[in-house]
């Protein structure tokens, strides 16, 4: 019985790879694109800080559940207002301040 445990195989990996995909089509448009680029037919890539905000944590499983169990500041506020009410009320017995 113990064996099992330690010889347990892993499931193998997903992997999907694209049938109908031409390469080497997409190769030489970006490198068309690129070409067009350098001599001034199309505008330059411009790098905007704002489009990278977020990209790194959509693709990681754990920040993702970070971010679906991170309390707002709201949230937190009428949390903490609603605990000192309860304190008062069983400090005091009255529901008035």
């Amino acid at each position: 019985m113990g064996f099992f445990m330690f010889n347990a195989r892993k499931p193998r990996g997903f992997q999907h790879n694209y049938i109908y995909v031409d390469e080497r089509k997409e190769k030489l448009k970006q490198i068309e694109e690129n070409a067009k680029r350098d001599l001034g037919m199309l505008p330059p890539k411009e790098f905007k800080p704002e489009d990278l905000r977020g990209k790194f944590s959509e693709h990681t499983k754990h920040l993702k559940k970070y971010k679906k169990r991170h309390l707002s500041f709201q949230t937190l506020l009428v949390l903490l207002a609603i605990a000192i009410f309860i304190l008062h009320y069983l400090m005091t017995g009255k529901f008035s301040f």
